[in-house]
């Protein structure tokens, strides 16, 4: 195919689009991604997912730490793309780019369009609970994922998905709208359709303390806070003064029960209390119903399965409390 594309995208989630378009034949010039960034305790510079993928594939890397200004433009002109296409690129295209392909810019954005508009729509989507998501194509402009709409595909959010589950799920259904899409658009059969901005919803870039976990919220809340922050940074907890990361969970279908064990000893439990720790169970009172946390890490320590370490936990402690 002699349409010259360029690609701008960063994490893994972009990969997989870029990867799409290769396999198909379409032809990439270039692609654009963030620079590396430190990692780890080392902080050795780590070489995001898109660019490891684009140089696999022998395609020119570019990682300007700024898209504006004439320098980028010049650039951008000089590749002499027919398309742009992104996919969580993690930075907003400026006017004199998005005018230099002739059929303009077109992103794959992980949400159902104009909800969840922002930097972490799949983390949101699934922290509010929602029980539907989807990939937009659209057609962009200079606002944040306010262009007209191109294609939209749907799937439902299990309650046993977490981010990176469903990310992962994402990219293989943008990836097939997009190669479904791209025919149509590039022949000119496909009229975007104008977004309704009333209906718009936000996701805003994650922040550290986003993932401290609040016991007196309820469990299904604590649930989704622990699938949606599966990525970063991990939604967290304090024991005996430790940090305690956890990493999945699950609502307790008996609660019932739980809580009569744990009455026939101790008085109503405080949010965050520990109501059982014994064979592969280790649940923990929230303000409204019981969580059990089935894979968790103490600071400094390795992931581990409720199995593994719930008999270092006392019932009748609390978690959250310093």
């Amino acid at each position: 195919m002699n349409t010259r594309i360029i690609f701008m995208g960063t994490p893994a989630f972009a990969a997989r689009v870029l990867e799409g378009l290769c396999r198909s034949g379409y032809n990439v010039v270039a692609c654009f991604a963030q620079p590396d960034k430190p990692a780890g305790r080392k902080l050795h510079l780590v070489e995001p997912a898109v660019k490891q993928s684009a140089q696999s594939l022998g395609i020119p890397v570019y990682q300007p730490a700024s898209i504006r200004g004439q320098e980028a433009e010049e650039l951008m002109t000089s590749l002499a793309p027919d398309l742009i296409v992104t996919a969580a690129y993690g930075k907003i295209l400026p006017a004199n780019i998005l005018k230099v392909p002739q059929f303009g810019c077109l992103n794959v954005h992980g949400s159902l369009l104009p909800q969840y508009r922002g930097a972490a729509p799949v983390q949101w989507a699934i922290y509010n609970g929602e029980e539907k998501t989807g990939v937009t194509i659209m057609r962009m402009d200079e606002g944040m994922d306010t262009g007209d709409i191109v294609a939209v595909a749907e799937m439902p959010i299990s309650l046993d998905t977490n981010a990176a589950m469903l990310m992962d799920e994402l990219s293989v259904l943008g990836t097939e709208l997009l190669l479904n899409t791209l025919p149509d658009y590039l022949e000119g059969k496909i009229v975007p359709v104008p977004q309704n901005h009333s209906l718009a919803t936000y996701a805003p870039p994650i922040t550290k303390e986003q993932g401290r976990i609040d016991w007196s919220l309820t469990s299904m809340q604590i649930h989704n806070q622990i699938r949606a922050f599966s990525i970063w940074p991990a939604a967290y907890t304090t024991y005996k003064g430790r940090m305690l990361k956890v990493h999945c969970s699950y609502v307790e279908s008996d609660q019932c029960k739980i809580l009569c064990d744990y009455r026939s000893h101790v008085a109503d439990p405080k949010p965050g209390t520990i109501l059982c720790a014994h064979k592969d169970v280790l649940a923990v009172a929230c303000g409204q119903g019981v969580l059990c946390l089935s894979c968790i890490q103490p600071e400094s320590c390795r992931r581990m399965f409720s199995e593994e370490c719930a008999h270092n936990y006392t019932v009748s402690e609390v978690f959250g409390e310093e």
